[in-house]
């Protein structure tokens, strides 16, 4: 069976700009894939370079097998791809850019059921004949995922699909991808909202600098050992007024009496903290644990914030 996305050794430059560096990694089909990374990982480069709007300096790369420079027709037609940027037409309304779109790929005449049901499953039927500039910007980005879809591609990418989301546009947003998904699409999804990533990825890719530095499963990302923390947040009646360095070399953050402390979970246990805070008379009024997640392990690979 071929691979829904297959990447070989990719290389892209933009003058002294190194974007992408040996980029390798496959995409199997059926497969809710997370691409994470940092601003400037070279993430939308790569999808650039996959949507066939990049061209890179070497490499290959292929969509169900079909190489999307020699043999770019096909390997469009089995991709949609949900842009990051709000780019539409002011000029027609939701139903004639969907048609447009469909007629690009010769379904213009029978794509009116299937559009139907993407507006439909889209919560957009009220708005088919609403001219674009007046849909808010989260409408905006559900008419893009329908233009993504109305080809019916069984590969689509969808690049920070909730940016800029309200939280019930968002829910609604995921249980239609979802859908999909469970309908045999292939998903792969960049997004900074990593809570996203850790509930819906099967496989989760991080890049670093135009690299790929980690991909795996999000549970063997955390049992590998990256990540093999636990935060400790603790609330003492008082605060204290010196802190032995044994203890201040777990602590993450101080405010006044409430102090966040930094666990490794082989090496260190939550009773020796509590412990060693008594023995300094501390009076500990509330203490709260969190395991690793997701953005845990994504600061620790990159060194860097999610933005």
């Amino acid at each position: 069976m071929q691979a829904a996305i297959h990447i070989d050794k990719v290389e892209k430059r933009y003058g002294e700009v190194h974007a992408l560096k040996g980029m390798s990694l496959t995409v199997e089909r059926g497969e809710f894939f997370g691409l994470l990374g940092p601003n400037g990982a070279g993430k939308s480069t790569l999808i650039n370079i996959i949507a066939g709007l990049t061209r890179m300096d070497s490499g290959q790369v292929s969509v169900l097998g079909h190489d999307v420079v020699h043999d770019y027709r096909r390997s469009r037609q089995h991709l949609g791809v949900v842009p990051q940027e709000l780019v539409y037409d002011p000029f027609f309304t939701v139903r004639e850019i969907l048609q447009i779109q469909a007629g690009y790929f010769g379904r213009g005449k029978q794509s009116r059921a299937w559009i139907d049901s993407l507006l439909e499953g889209l919560k957009l039927t009220d708005k088919a004949g609403a001219n674009m500039r007046a849909l808010s910007g989260g409408m905006k980005r559900r008419v893009l995922i329908a233009q993504a879809l109305v080809h019916k591609p069984e590969v689509v990418i969808l690049d920070e699909p909730t940016a800029g989301v309200d939280v019930e546009l968002r829910s609604s947003l995921w249980e239609f991808v979802k859908a999909l998904h469970k309908d045999g699409h292939t998903i792969v999804l960049t997004t900074h909202y990593l809570e996203e990533a850790e509930s819906l990825c099967q496989r989760i890719a991080i890049m670093n600098d135009g690299q790929l530095i980690a991909l795996d499963s999000k549970e063997s990302l955390l049992a590998r050992g990256v990540g093999k923390t636990c935060t400790v947040s603790v609330t003492l009646a008082q605060p204290l007024v010196q802190i032995p360095e044994a203890l201040a070399t777990k602590i993450r953050s101080v405010d006044g009496g409430h102090i966040e402390f930094i666990l490794n979970r082989d090496t260190d246990t939550i009773i020796s903290l509590v412990d060693g805070l008594r023995k300094l008379g501390a009076e500990i009024v509330d203490l709260r644990t969190e395991d690793a997640d997701l953005e845990d392990v994504f600061m620790e690979l990159t060194g860097r914030q999610v933005s």
